[in-house]
């Protein structure tokens, strides 16, 4: 396994990612899966913000998993704070992907301008708490019923680092 950064040849791979995210979890407060031309449009983004899009791929290059940050609110006093996003591809959860990718992103913050590293979790999530609580990050607040999906209300956590 190796990381790199994405590019736009891998958007189908992340796609799929999202879209499973979408349709079985709570990572993701969307009901409909995401098209190819959001996700272009996020990749694009990034590039241009110079934010990060890594990858966790195999020897066949298949992503395994993708992480990015991107502006926490778009405000110009929040640019020194970024939401950070993981996602593991569901045949390849617990392997430690996850930690790898985070610990990516952190190192690509430090190489930056970012002073702040939000996570906002579904507070059910407790492999994405527990990774973030590994990796130095702290519980910073909850915020109750915040989102709707799978028709019951849901908690948010949200999880800070301090560059």
């Amino acid at each position: 396994m190796f990381i790199k950064n994405c590019s736009e040849k891998h958007l189908l791979e992340i796609l799929a990612i999202m879209n499973e995210a979408i349709a079985n979890s709570t990572a993701m407060y969307d009901y409909e899966p995401r098209t190819l031309e959001k996700v272009h449009s996020m990749f694009v983004e990034r590039k241009e913000k110079n934010f990060p899009l890594i990858g966790a791929f195999d020897e066949n290059e298949t992503l395994l998993g993708f992480a990015t940050y991107g502006n926490f609110r778009p405000y110009e006093g929040y640019k020194f704070t970024a939401e950070l996003s993981v996602f593991v591809h569901t045949n390849q959860r617990g392997k430690g992907i996850g930690k790898l990718l985070l610990s990516e992103l952190i190192k690509e913050a430090r190489k930056t301008d970012i002073h702040s590293l939000i996570a906002v979790i579904d507070a059910d999530n407790e492999p994405s708490i527990m990774l973030h609580k590994k990796m130095g990050f702290e519980f910073c607040g909850k915020i109750s019923q915040a989102g709707f999906k799978f028709g019951r209300w849901l908690d948010v956590v949200f999880y800070q680092m301090i560059i």
